[in-house]
């Protein structure tokens, strides 16, 4: 029997995700789309998951400029987005209208094909997504989280996705984040469910244990209509399986593709080239490793692990973290690790182990899933566990968005004339501090931003320079920074003033003559001699430190508020969660040292009780 195999290329979206950190700009995607636009892929995958987050935290871009650029440099190419449900493109549920207006505009925007999971399997937190794609004509592939465990089973699987095909999707993806589903566990799977379902089945896999390829080829004698692929450069390792190897491996059989390989392999020479300029962000954990099939870790997982352990000068203790994982994600029910369980999951690992002890801090977003908001944990969660992070309190069991009131309308009011459009507003729904930011640095025309400089490996270098360069590159916690010295002030000054483009945005910073540099939670250079803090050490018994370097998310209490040993005083974020510090004595706020978005560090004096 002839059946061809459609192809959807990730390399826009998964592909550069999984390798560079999900770096690439939008300026090295639009000269090859014309090329990409005439190949004939099913789709491609361009846009949501993790990029529309680092478009304005880290590009400086406009996430839906981005999707309107590609649209048009793609006329005859259906688009697709990774949409993670209720949580949209963000790391919590918002409400329903937020979840409406977000899918209206991406279809508005350019988005044909919306691919829609839920990070428990929770059929209640895609229902509203799913509905509202269908609402405005869109093609809707419901998306089933592949993990193993005692409780993921092939029966597992196909409920699920009846409850998918129930809803009206279109078409139903396995979606296997970590690579993890070996190629007669495929060929049984993508079988059973073709027998269970009537809708076109669609195969998305990671080659980060090693096997993606042969999984694909199982996946497509057993029925398989569309499979996930990216071109070679940013394909493998801990991203999917080549475009092109795919394609030639199934030329003049009865799969074939239809796809040029000539065609193919120019794309792949434009996109080898340019991964060039991004080597500073490749990561070391993009090749094969077979351990991850006892971790279960999402190659975008591993190195956010890596890159927050670094901020904790703990990166030592990385196998302590990988093997506390799996018992984390035991004690919380099995949930497949996929944003955003995959950084709730990890960010408690790093806790537990850099802080000495299980559970000696809590994240808020822990708390959350113990309380049912995240949705049903798809096994038994540790009750120990439960009653330690929120004692008696209630555990919901309705869809969590049902909690959650209308507030586009409230947001529009409140962000004012800072929002130039209903994108805008959708941006400070989803990522309020960061979109924030954005519009400032937009208003100032400071969005430009340096990427770090390729340069070949020198032969030779007979002669070495003594003299500190004016303008250098700087990797710190597995970021490549772009620094530069525009001026300073007289060199007898003590402190002295310097003038630094920090990735072209400029500084005025005031240093002493040997400067230490920090970074804040968003990557952004500081000079440790510029801040000014007069915070004490903590020394005292009623001394409120933090365990983990982070941001202050929000300050509780007030001077002269009294307070029980044990009570929450201010929230932290760090590694993308919030945790609540608590005052270690009963007694009197005395002193608060910190201000809402501060960045602090162990064992200063962040709040004094006496």
């Amino acid at each position: 029997m002839i059946k061809r195999i459609n192809i959807t290329d990730t390399t826009i979206r998964d592909a550069h995700q999984s390798h560079i950190a999900t770096r690439l700009k939008t300026e090295d995607m639009l000269p090859i789309c014309d090329k990409m636009d005439k190949v004939g892929f099913w789709s491609m995958e361009v846009w949501g998951g993790a990029t529309f987050d680092t478009a304005m935290r880290f590009l400086r871009e406009d996430p839906w400029e981005r999707l309107k650029e590609l649209r048009k440099a793609l006329p005859n190419t259906k688009l697709q987005m990774l949409l993670r449900g209720q949580n949209l493109v963000g790391y919590k549920h918002y409400p329903d209208d937020i979840v409406w207006k977000f899918v209206e505009k991406s279809a508005e925007n350019g988005i044909d094909i919306f691919r829609i999971f839920d990070a428990l399997n929770d059929i209640r937190n895609v229902r509203s997504s799913i509905k509202a794609v269908k609402q405005f004509g869109k093609f809707v592939e419901g998306a089933l989280s592949y993990t193993t465990s005692p409780v993921h089973t092939t029966e597992y699987f196909i409920d699920y996705a009846k409850a998918l095909e129930d809803l009206g999707v279109d078409s139903i993806c396995i979606k296997d984040m970590a690579g993890l589903i070996k190629p007669y566990e495929a060929f049984e799977l993508v079988g059973r469910l073709k027998q269970a379902t009537r809708v076109p089945l669609h195969f998305h896999t990671h080659d980060t244990a090693g096997f993606a390829t042969m999984s694909v080829l199982k996946a497509i004698e057993a029925g398989i209509d569309i499979v996930d692929t990216a071109i070679s450069p940013f394909a493998s390792g801990t991203s999917q399986a080549p475009t092109e190897s795919i394609v030639a491996a199934l030329k003049d059989t009865d799969y074939d593709t239809g796809l040029s390989l000539e065609a193919l392999a120019d794309i792949a020479d434009y996109f080898r080239e340019v991964k060039r300029k991004y080597v500073a962000f490749e990561s070391e954990y993009t090749g094969i490793n077979t351990k991850i099939l006892l971790w279960q870790i999402p190659g975008g997982m591993l190195s956010n692990l890596a890159s927050q352990l670094k901020e904790q000068n703990a990166l030592d203790k990385i196998d302590d973290v990988l093997n506390e994982v799996p018992a984390v994600r035991q004690d919380l029910g099995y949930p497949p690790l996929v944003t955003p369980t995959s950084q709730i999951v990890g960010s408690q690992a790093t806790l537990n182990v850099i802080s000495g002890e299980r559970y000696k801090v809590i994240t808020n977003e822990i708390k959350n899933y113990l309380k049912g908001l995240y949705g049903k944990p798809p096994g038994e969660i540790n009750e120990n566990l439960r009653k330690l992070a929120i004692g008696s309190e209630k555990v919901i069991d309705r869809r969590p968005a049902d909690y959650l009131e209308s507030e586009f309308s409230k947001l529009k009011a409140e962000i004012g004339t800072k929002a130039k459009s209903e994108e805008d507003v959708l941006s400070y729904a989803l990522f309020p501090q960061v979109a924030s930011e954005f519009f400032e640095l937009r208003e100032k025309g400071e969005l430009k931003v340096l990427m770090p400089k390729f340069e070949a490996p020198q032969k030779e270098k007979k002669h070495i320079a003594r003299l500190a360069p004016s303008e250098f590159n700087v990797k710190l916690h597995g970021e490549m920074y772009h620094i530069r010295i525009a001026g300073a002030g007289q060199r007898t000054e003590n402190p002295r003033m310097f003038f630094v483009y920090v990735d072209g945005k400029l500084e005025e910073v005031i240093v002493e003559p040997l400067v230490e540099v920090v970074t804040s939670q968003e990557g952004e250079l500081i000079p440790k001699a510029a801040i000014k803090t007069e915070r004490p050490k903590a020394t005292e018994v009623g001394d409120v430190t933090t365990t983990i370097p982070g941001k202050i998310s929000s300050i509780k209490v007030k001077k002269g508020d009294r307070v029980i040993a044990g009570d929450a005083v201010m929230v932290i974020e760090a590694m993308k969660m919030e945790s609540e510090v608590h005052t270690p004595i009963d007694g009197v706020v005395y002193e608060i040292y910190v201000n809402d978005g501060d960045t602090v560090n162990p064992g200063e004096a962040l709040i004094r009780i006496r």
